[in-house]
């Protein structure tokens, strides 16, 4: 089981290296406290090592994930041999045989007040140096024989009130900060509060049970039990008798700031915190302390690793699927980017005309599409507009003739072909508002075509996205300005078609003759008797 934990390692740095958020909740342990609850110093005496950042105020600013390889004594000879050669071609390797590499670097620290500065030097590069925090993470691993395999991600401390230059709701920043990471349902909440302050009312306790309610994934710490008041003890939390803590509460000491300062070691500090603990908590002493609190972690993430396996499988399996699919759907490697797009551009203007000509080997039966839609629209839509047109409408016999005996006045009523030719233009110009209107209906077609002109292309240009963008607004732009050409020409067809009016077509005017141009009588008889 513990060899999964690497391989959840590696699944971690591919999620943190693409561009683009995975799916994927994966199991760690997070580290959650109030500034000053003893955080750095729970994980130190974990990684049994100093190298974390310390000072006042806020001092982890951006998440650090702390990964932990224990290695063979050959493992470790190997790394410093590699890393650690002197200018006569000699290894030179140091005692302890642990180091640290981090995933943005490929040097190997074995000098862990270089991987302290490392650390200070990435936040800053990345937070600035006001003191404000960042999402942004730090991985490293630390290869030692002295460790578990572990995972551990250390979180910015709990705080209340903005310090110096830090923003005014860094509160909420960090808050959200660390609710994002516990809220991972795989993850473990390592809830980190200090022995001296009130248990019940501890920040990490709250704000685990905001997203643990069942507290199935939270562990709490109780840190500095050797500087409770005096005549006070934790026996009554460790036992859970005051809260109860479904994965446990364990107790530890850790070192003071004057253990820090005369560089008390921290094998020394377990030794002295395993006496402690056999002196006043001797029932529960081997419940206790930091070496129980590293090998109960490493059994709880293997345990939820193994919990978590089917369905991070199953999401694995899916995402793998999906993005395969997708880089098939990208074709082969490009090595001549002239000819690629060429290629690309020849296959759009070929599928845009086949969109149009019909003739595709896909055909939708649903509805519509493509060439398809300008026959309706010529057809269907422009032919009703066409025959909703009524000539005569306006002009019956009566208002034709009068038209007629106006336009005479005192010359004998004869057929008068200006009369017909102004009746007729007023008709023909009614065509011209359709006919635009069949114009804007096909432009709008077409400029649909440029984005649905086929499966086969739409694949080879979601391959070069600036690629479409371009071929799309070209050709956008061209149909945008033919269309006031097409309009112009529409108007101009129906100016033509009434400029000359063609009456004397045998047809025409032998029509008009027996309807319109029999003698028009006067009123007869009641004129001249007038």
């Amino acid at each position: 089981m513990e060899s999964l934990i690497p391989i959840v390692n590696q699944l971690q740095d591919i999620c943190n290296a693409v561009t683009i958020p995975l799916p994927l909740d994966l199991p760690q342990i997070v580290v959650v406290g109030t500034q000053s609850s003893g955080k750095s110093s729970v994980i130190e005496s974990i990684v049994k090592r100093e190298f974390l950042p310390r000072g006042q105020g806020i001092v982890t600013r951006r998440p650090l994930v702390i990964r932990l390889f224990k290695v063979t004594e050959r493992d470790s000879d190997e790394a410093q041999a590699a890393n650690n050669i002197n200018i006569n071609g000699t290894a030179q390797i140091s005692g302890s045989g642990d180091w640290v590499k981090f995933t943005h670097s490929d040097k190997i620290f074995t000098d862990f007040d270089e991987v302290r500065e490392e650390i200070e030097r990435e936040t800053d590069r990345v937070c600035g140096t006001n003191k404000g925090i960042c999402a942004e993470p730090i991985t490293l691993g630390v290869y030692s024989k002295n460790v578990v395999n572990l995972t551990l991600v250390d979180l910015p401390g709990l705080t209340k009130n903005p310090v110096g230059s830090q923003p005014e709701d860094i509160e909420i920043q960090i808050r959200e900060l660390v609710t994002k990471y516990i809220r991972n349902p795989n993850s473990i909440i390592l809830a980190v509060t200090a022995a001296n302050t009130d248990f019940a009312t501890s920040e990490a306790i709250k704000l685990a049970r905001e997203v643990d309610p069942d507290g199935k994934r939270t562990l709490a710490v109780l840190t500095k039990l050797d500087i409770m008041d005096p005549g006070t003890d934790a026996l009554e939390v460790l036992t859970g008798r005051l809260i109860m803590i479904r994965l446990g509460i364990i107790g530890v000491v850790n070192r003071s700031q004057k253990d820090i300062t005369e560089k008390k070691s921290i094998e020394k500090a377990i030794e002295d915190e395993a006496n402690f603990l056999q002196r006043r908590y001797p029932t529960i002493a081997d419940k206790n302390g930091q070496p129980y609190l590293s090998k109960r972690l490493s059994q709880l993430l293997m345990r939820h690793i193994r919990d978590c396996l089917p369905d991070l499988k199953i999401r694995v399996n899916s995402l793998i699927s999906q993005y395969q699919a997708q880089l098939n759907s990208y074709g082969e490697p490009v090595t001549d980017k002239a000819k690629t797009i060429i290629d690309v551009i020849t296959k759009f203007s070929l599928s845009y005309c086949d969109t149009i000509k019909g003739g595709k080997r896909q055909i939708k039966t649903t509805e519509l599409c493509g060439g398809a839609r300008i026959q309706y629209i010529f057809h269907d839509s422009f032919g009703r507009a066409l025959s909703a047109i009524n000539p005569l409408e306006t002009l019956d016999n009566k208002a034709i003739l009068t038209a007629a005996r106006n336009a005479a006045g005192v010359r004998t009523a004869i057929c008068v072909p200006d009369v017909f030719e102004l009746l007729v233009t007023s008709q023909i110009k009614r065509l011209e508002d359709p006919s635009l209107r069949c114009v804007e209906l096909v432009h709008e077609e077409m400029g649909r075509f440029v984005k649905h002109c086929g499966d086969e292309v739409h694949l080879e240009l979601l391959r070069f996205p600036k690629l479409r963008e371009k071929i799309e607004e070209i050709l956008t732009k061209l149909l945008n300005e033919r269309l006031p050409v097409t309009r112009e020409a529409i108007v101009n067809l129906v100016g033509y078609g009434s400029a000359f009016i063609d009456t004397e077509h045998p047809r025409l005017r032998e029509s008009f003759m027996v309807t319109y141009c029999d003698p028009i009588k006067p009123a007869g008889d009641s004129v001249r008797s007038a």
